[in-house]
């Protein structure tokens, strides 16, 4: 898989927000086929920084109700959390 397809998005919520600034750990959502040595390349090659560790889970999607009562479920994703080396950081915004 190409590095550049392995990235979607950057996941900013309060608790990757507090993983960033505590533990120097990062979120992203990653290409569902996507492993840990891919998206450690990835990232390394996006950001110009050195990664100590990856984890990954699948995230399945939420069940959901429309207007008319009928089911429905939101995209399931993989969402990785890479850890840099002591010192290095993102810059996200």
């Amino acid at each position: 898989m190409n590095t550049t397809h392995v990235l979607k998005q950057v996941l900013l919520t309060e608790k990757s927000n507090k993983l960033s600034s505590d533990y120097g750990q990062y979120t992203f959502e990653v290409h569902r086929e996507a492993t840990k040595y891919q998206v450690a390349e990835a990232v390394e090659k996006a950001f110009k920084v050195t990664v100590t560790r990856v984890n990954i889970m699948n995230i399945d999607g939420k069940n959901k109700r429309s207007r008319q009562g009928r089911p429905s479920k939101t995209s399931a994703y993989k969402k990785a959390i890479v850890t840099l080396k002591t010192g290095d950081k993102i810059e996200l915004l």
